[in-house]
C-alpha cells in the first residue's frame, strides 16, 4: 500500500495547476462535469419554483438545453481524455483530491435527465424524455453508488491524512445517491404498478439512507477541521458551500419521495413518509440555513485571496439543492417562508451561476482552466 500524507497546500496545488497552457485536454478533469451539474440545477430549480411568471418555463428549458449540450460535451471529452492520454486519467484517480471529484459525472447525468422529464418533455415529447430520463438515471446511479463504495475504500487503502487534509470535496463521491433518490423519485410513478415501483422507492429509500449517513459523518469531520485547523487554503474556500448539497437534496428527496408514496405504498405507511417528510426536512433545512451564514461569513473572510479555479461552481448547485429543498417544504407544511426562502436562494443561485459560468468561459478562452501541471 502507498501512503501519502495530504497537506493543505498540497491540496491547492494538485487542484489548481499553476503551468503554461497546452494540450488541454491531458488535463481534463472529472471536476469539469460541476458545470453541467451548476447549470441543470438552474433549470431544474426554476421548473418547481414556488413563484412562476411569464416566461420563466421558457427560459429554464433554454438552460436545460444547455446542460444536456454541456453533457455531451463533456462525455465526448471524457472518453478522448482516456483514449489519448489513459495514464493522466489513471493518475486523476489515483489524486487524493482529484478522485474525489468523480462524483460528478453520475450528478451531472443526474441532474440533465430530470431537467428532460421536467423541462424537455416540451420540446421532445413525454416518452421520449421518459427514455432519457430511465437511461441517464440508471446510469448516473450505479456510476454514483460505484463512486461511493470505492473512493472512500482508496482513500482508506491508499492514503493517509493530516488533521487538516479535509476539504468540502469530501463529500463529492457520497452525495451522488441522494441525488438518485430525490430525482428517482421523479421515476416512480411511471414503473410499472405493483413490486416494480415499490422496488423503485424502497431502492431511492435506501440510497437515502447510503448518502445521509455518509455526509452527515463527513460533515462533522469538515466541521472539526474548521474549528480546529481555521480557514481552508484560498483555494479550497469555495468547497466549504458543497456541504450545502446533501442538506438541500435529502430535505427534497424526503420530500419527494413522500409525494409518490401514496403510488407505492399502504395509507399508513405513506402518511409516515409525509411526517417525515417535515419532521426531517425542517430541522435539516435549519441547519443548512446555519452552514449557508457559515459558508458566506468564511467567503467573505477570504474574498481579497481566493483565486477563480473550478471549486468555484461549488457556489451553484448545493445552492440550487437548498431551493428544491425550500420548495419541497413549502409544498409540504404550507409555510410562506418556504416559498420566499426558495425564491431568494434562487436568486442567488442565478447571481452566482452568472458570475461563475463568465468566470469560466473566460478561462477556457484564455487557457487559464485547462492548464498542465508543472
Amino acid at each position: 500500500m502507498t501512503t501519502l500524507t495530504l497537506r493543505p497546500s498540497e491540496q491547492t496545488s494538485v487542484a489548481v495547476p499553476e503551468a503554461a497552457p497546452a494540450n488541454s485536454l491531458r488535463q481534463f478533469a472529472p471536476n469539469w462535469f460541476a458545470v453541467v451539474m451548476g447549470t441543470g440545477i438552474v433549470a431544474n430549480a426554476a421548473a418547481t419554483l414556488p413563484l412562476q411568471f411569464h416566461g420563466l418555463r421558457g427560459a429554464a428549458t433554454v438552460v436545460w438545453a444547455l446542460a444536456a449540450a454541456l453533457l455531451i460535451v463533456m462525455a465526448v471529452a471524457w472518453v478522448l481524455h482516456w483514449r489519448r492520454h489513459p495514464e493522466a486519467a489513471r493518475a486523476h484517480g489515483a489524486n487524493p483530491v482529484m478522485m474525489q471529484f468523480y462524483g460528478a459525472p453520475p450528478m451531472a447525468l443526474l441532474t440533465v435527465g430530470a431537467g428532460t422529464l421536467m423541462l424537455g418533455k416540451d420540446v421532445i415529447g413525454l416518452n421520449a424524455a421518459l427514455t432519457v430520463d430511465w437511461v441517464l438515471w440508471s446510469a448516473g446511479t450505479v456510476l454514483g453508488l460505484i463512486s461511493a463504495a470505492a473512493i472512500p475504500f482508496r482513500m482508506i487503502t491508499r492514503h493517509t491524512f493530516d488533521g487538516d487534509a479535509a476539504f468540502g470535496g469530501w463529500l463529492m463521491p457520497v452525495v451522488p445517491p441522494m441525488v438518485s433518490a430525490a430525482l428517482g423519485a421523479l421515476l416512480v410513478p411511471y414503473a410499472p404498478a405493483g413490486q416494480p415501483r415499490l422496488t423503485m422507492l424502497v431502492a431511492c429509500l435506501a440510497m437515502f439512507g447510503i448518502s445521509l449517513i455518509a455526509a452527515f459523518v463527513t460533515t462533522t469531520i469538515l466541521w472539526s477541521r474548521l474549528l480546529h485547523h481555521g480557514m481552508p487554503p484560498a483555494g479550497m474556500v469555495a468547497t466549504v458551500w458543497l456541504v450545502l448539497g446533501p442538506l438541500g437534496q435529502s430535505v427534497t428527496a424526503a420530500g419527494l419521495l413522500a409525494n409518490v408514496a401514496p403510488t407505492a405504498l399502504n395509507e399508513r405507511e405513506a402518511a409516515g413518509l409525509d411526517v417525515f417528510a417535515m419532521l426531517f426536512g425542517v430541522p435539516t433545512w435549519g441547519f443548512a440555513m446555519l452552514w449557508l451564514a457559515l459558508a458566506v461569513s468564511v467567503t467573505w473572510h477570504c474574498r481579497k485571496s481566493m483565486p477563480f479555479n473550478m471549486t468555484w461552481w461549488g457556489f451553484t448547485f448545493p445552492v440550487g439543492c437548498c431551493v428544491t429543498g425550500s420548495t419541497a417544504l413549502f409544498v409540504h407544511t404550507g409555510a410562506d417562508m418556504f416559498a420566499v426562502a426558495a425564491v431568494a436562494l434562487y436568486g442567488l443561485l442565478v447571481a452566482a451561476w452568472a458570475v461563475v459560468a463568465v468566470r469560466t468561459v473566460h478561462g477556457v478562452l484564455h487557457g487559464n482552466l485547462l492548464r498542465p501541471v508543472g
